[in-house]
């Protein structure tokens, strides 16, 4: 379970991104101050899923260095009952340009069992550099420069720009190039667009839907290849709802909980 909830922002940072590095959002945004999603996430290893905890997005509207921003935040826990055996809390945020939605700033504060990390990313446009920090246990500060490419968006900020594509200009098999910053590297990755289609989550209901499936780079947390496959809500919200994918231990599957504050009626859930 290591990294568990790294994952899922992961997971979530790579579904949307079909226009690839040129589209910046226009002012109609599929989100508004104080919308807040929470996600189950469920653990699969051998013949066993475990409903391991839980993590929840918010956006709200705020000042950063006198400049008004989107804070993005998404906080990460397992459930109490498991915290004897793997202790979870973990803490994503990003404060984002109100018309671009690039990120000024971002922050990762991750506590999981004996692991913790800090990190910290500024993003200077002016000198097109990514400012670092990290700080892993009990191992020196490190610091590190990196070059901004056009359109670099961090994990939790890449989340909520993505939400503002227009899908309907799109057809499957479609393969969009995407840039995004993680453990400070530049990832350049695609995703497919794999149409449309009506989602069950049982007990959660059944939703209309669009379907993706990302390239995920192999490392630490993923298998690489196209193993990951995504479902968002096929109406003004764009909310995500289930991702599927393998991890190097098992697998992982996010289920949509409950959410408040959307801008938009929630259309795609289909009604019995």
């Amino acid at each position: 379970m290591k990294k568990l909830f790294l994952s899922v922002v992961f997971l979530l940072s790579h579904q949307f991104l079909l226009h690839g590095l040129a589209q910046m959002p226009t002012g109609h945004l599929p989100f508004q101050s104080g919308e807040a999603v929470t996600y189950i996430v469920y653990y699969h290893w051998g013949f066993i899923w475990v409903s391991a905890g839980e993590v929840t997005f918010s956006a709200d509207e705020k000042e950063y260095k006198e400049k008004p921003v989107y804070h993005f935040k998404g906080v990460g826990a397992t459930y109490s009952k498991y915290d004897w055996f793997y202790r979870v809390r973990d803490i994503y945020e990003s404060y984002s340009d109100t018309t671009t939605l690039q990120p000024y700033y971002f922050m990762r504060d991750v506590h999981e069992g004996s692991y913790f990390l800090h990190n910290e990313y500024q993003f200077n446009y002016d000198e097109k550099k990514i400012y670092s920090s990290t700080k892993i246990k009990e191992k020196p500060l490190k610091r590190d420069t990196l070059e901004l490419p056009d359109c670099t968006f961090d994990a939790l900020s890449m989340i909520y720009y993505s939400r503002c594509i227009d899908f309907s200009k799109h057809t499957v098999g479609d393969k969009i190039p995407l840039t995004i910053i993680l453990d400070n590297e530049i990832h350049n990755i695609y995703i497919r667009y794999l149409g449309k289609e009506v989602l069950d989550l049982d007990e959660h209901g059944k939703y209309n839907s669009l379907k993706f499936s990302p390239l995920l780079v192999e490392g630490s947390i993923f298998k690489g290849g196209e193993g990951m496959t995504v479902w968002v809500s096929d109406d003004k919200n764009k909310v995500p709802l289930q991702i599927e994918t393998e991890i190097l231990v098992g697998s992982i599957n996010v289920i949509v909980k409950n959410h408040k504050g959307l801008k938009h009626p929630f259309t795609s859930k289909i009604e019995e």
